[in-house]
């Protein structure tokens, strides 16, 4: 039903109108620029505004481009090519977030269990404590050969992984921050977007004022019932959800996308390579695309010099393609560190010329 009420205004007796149209499937309420005025103004002068400070991902120069981190509504997406290190990159900005205090994350992931993205963290924390040297960093594959080694050693009823000395400083860094950090293995039956939404309200309920930060891995990976005719109208309906829980629910929110079959054969990725439907090029606040350095620079840069060549296999290039609030074309590159699940934060800007599709192919 529809309800509308007139009112007077306090002190100018000018008429408001309380607009209101409740539905079966959620109520619409018009609210004048006026009144969206005053609330700020109260937000603000109660110290209450979180809505206007970004949350840094820990990248610096990337941070700086994008307006000094993610805000609450807004919606980042993350595309590369397979082993580009999308996961690595969202589990990293993840961490980051974590472990500065300033929101709770919950990291969704439909490809790997909990236990699996723990070591990662494991070999992550053991190589950003050293970088650039990364002396006393325990590889990913070397983790899991820890672990075993702890239980074989101590049995049951022993002291466990925080007895193992190679483990045992990584250990003490995700203690410090683990409990903001929330790790969620995604469901084909029960992580729908709807779901998704009542998990951040209830995180809401739960926690009080504290921020919540969500990373999904990967957005073809959600389910949706019935099942479209379509991989572009479910991806469709899978981008307007999660930016309206980013909006409606003021969380940022990031997304894996994976590419296209066009994406993986060209030559350098760019957004429009991504995968099922046109919409999330116009739902996305952000857009970074990933590529190997190597693939994407000008043959000029390698044909004469096999160490450069080999040296810029190490390199990813981070596209900012689109940037709502700020400069988008801008390309960062982050040094690899693939072995030890992770990138060295720090980043530069790209000096080499680079392919560019849209022109010509190279």
């Amino acid at each position: 039903m529809a309800t509308t009420e007139k009112l007077t205004s306090p002190g100018n007796g000018v008429p408001q109108l309380t607009w209101r149209l409740d539905t079966d499937n959620g109520s619409m309420v018009p609210r004048s620029a006026l009144d969206v005025l005053v609330d700020l103004n109260d937000n603000l002068s109660s110290g209450k505004f979180g809505e206007y400070q970004p949350v840094p991902l820990g990248f610096g120069m990337l941070d700086k481009t994008i307006g000094g981190g993610l805000r609450p509504g807004e919606l980042l997406l993350i595309g590369g090519a397979q082993g580009t290190g999308k996961t690595t990159m969202a589990l990293q900005m993840a961490r980051n977030v974590a472990s500065s205090g300033q929101a709770n994350v919950l990291y969704i992931c439909f490809e790997h269990e909990e236990q699996y993205l723990l070591n990662r963290l494991v070999a992550l924390e053991s190589a950003l404590a050293h970088l650039p040297q990364k002396t006393g960093a325990v590889k990913i594959q070397d983790v899991r050969k820890e672990i075993l080694a702890s239980w074989m050693s101590e049995g049951a009823g022993g002291a466990g992984l925080t007895a193992n000395q190679k483990l045992r400083p990584s250990l003490d860094r995700i203690a410090r921050y683990g409990q903001n950090l929330y790790l969620l293995r995604g469901s084909q039956t029960a992580s729908t977007i709807e779901n998704m939404r009542k998990l951040v309200q209830q995180h809401r309920i739960l926690s009080g004022d504290r921020r919540l930060f969500v990373v999904v891995d990967y957005m073809q990976k959600v389910p949706m019932y019935p099942e479209p005719p379509t991989e572009s109208e479910k991806v469709t309906f899978i981008v307007n959800g999660l930016k309206d829980i980013a909006l409606s629910e003021q969380v940022p929110m990031i997304c894996i996308v994976a590419a296209d079959k066009e994406g993986l054969k060209a030559a350098r990725l760019r957004n429009h390579h991504l995968r099922g439907s046109s919409a999330i090029n116009y739902e996305a606040d952000i857009i970074l695309i990933i590529n190997d350095k190597y693939h994407i620079v000008a043959k000029v840069n390698i044909e004469f010099n096999p160490y450069q060549a080999q040296r810029f296999r190490d390199w990813v290039v981070v596209s900012v393609e689109k940037n709502r609030g700020g400069q988008d074309n801008i390309d960062i590159e982050f040094e690899k560190h693939f072995e030890y699940s992770c990138f060295d934060p720090t980043g530069r800007s790209v000096q080499e010329k680079l392919i560019e599709e849209r022109l010509y192919n190279d």
